[in-house]
């Protein structure tokens, strides 16, 4: 890699496009200052924008183009009528291409996915996509994964999500041999359905130099940080990630209220604002924004589409780190090193399920 690390853009994507877009942009390139931009895009819309922050303007690049994927397009209406032109498609093409080093879309999730797919395209060995979210817990920080690009993985699947998981978690928490978990509906072995039971046997059973399989561990255990990686089908994933999100929302409402409700409230409020503040910036949605879509042959990370400049900037971030320490190479070592162990231990996996349906 160049001394750059060189992310794509989708300007166009999002509840408020490049509006949103460059500013983040901006930021990030205030805290990462080897970044460099391909804005893809309306140019009538995202150059004014680059002309009011020279610095941005410094290490950017405009791909004009005025087709973009609306929000609630269904994946086959945006491949229809936004590929190979659109500002979604052109920014994973750069991907592809190895122009960037990473895509950020805050685009519509699934028509992202779709093209990604047959744009970027499968990393060889991986059947299926999982969207890996950033958690933020009691000890720190765990990586979910999939919050909502495959529904009902099957066993093998299960297994490529920890391997990847595991690589992504290797970047981030720069940690040798990151902590694995199956996330199950009790932590004893014959809980569960078989297909997750059958993973938990490969990942028992094999010997997996770069991750560690600690078994399985139930929906609070993600918050407690139990371990570093937790790995789900996307139908699971996707409500454990919104439940969270309106558990937050919640408590934010319960505290507000409670704080505003007599004079004495507000004069404790006083008293424990930094409490409160730390609080507040502990449950920020935006300090964890972005999701990684992994099982592709390039980076490509989704921004919430409703988020803010700040928020962008986190899953510019992400893209960055990703890029720079090589969540590519590390997936394929992941996998170069774990197949061996996957295949020993199928016999085991065999066996679970043998033993489930009798």
């Amino acid at each position: 890699m160049t001394d750059k690390v060189r992310i794509a853009l989708d300007a166009m994507g999002g509840d408020h496009g490049p509006e949103v877009v460059a500013p983040g942009a901006s930021i990030a390139l205030s805290r990462k200052p080897d970044l460099s931009f391909l804005f893809v895009g309306d140019e009538a819309r995202i150059r004014p924008l680059l002309d009011a922050d020279p610095a941005l303007k410094a290490v950017s690049e405009v791909l004009h183009t005025e087709v973009q994927v609306a929000m609630d397009d269904k994946p086959s209406v945006a491949l229809r009528k936004g590929r190979y032109k659109s500002s979604m498609w052109l920014a994973l093409d750069a991907v592809k291409s190895r122009k960037v080093d990473a895509a950020i879309s805050a685009g519509n999730t699934g028509a992202l996915m779709a093209m990604s797919r047959l744009c970027v395209r499968m990393t060889p060995g991986v059947e299926r996509p999982a969207i890996a979210a950033i958690w933020p817990t009691i000890r720190g920080e765990s990586i979910v994964l999939d919050v909502g690009a495959t529904i009902g993985a099957d066993a093998k699947q299960l297994v490529s999500f920890a391997v990847m998981g595991a690589a992504m978690a290797r970047i981030l928490f720069d940690i040798d041999r990151p902590t694995v978990g199956l996330l199950n509906i009790g932590v004893e072995e014959v809980k569960g359905v078989e297909e997750v039971k059958a993973a938990a046997a490969l990942l028992r059973e094999g010997d997996f130099p770069l991750l560690d399989f600690r078994g399985f561990v139930e929906g609070n255990d993600i918050g407690k940080g139990t371990v570093d990686v937790v790995v789900t089908e996307g139908f699971s994933g996707n409500i454990a990630l919104k439940t969270a999100e309106g558990t937050a929302k919640q408590i934010g409402e319960y505290l507000r209220s409670a704080i505003s409700r007599t004079l004495m409230s507000k004069i404790g409020y006083v008293l424990a604002k930094h409490a409160f503040d730390t609080l507040k910036e502990k449950m920020d949605p935006r300090k964890v924004n972005g999701g990684v879509f992994l099982g592709l042959d390039g980076v490509v990370i989704k921004s919430h589409g409703g988020t803010d400049a700040e928020g962008f900037a986190s899953a510019v971030e992400l893209g960055y780190d990703m890029a720079r320490y090589d969540l590519m190479e590390k997936i394929h070592q992941g996998f170069a090193q774990d197949s061996a162990a996957a295949t020993d231990a199928q016999p085991a996996a065999a066996k679970e399920l043998a033993g489930a349906a009798s």
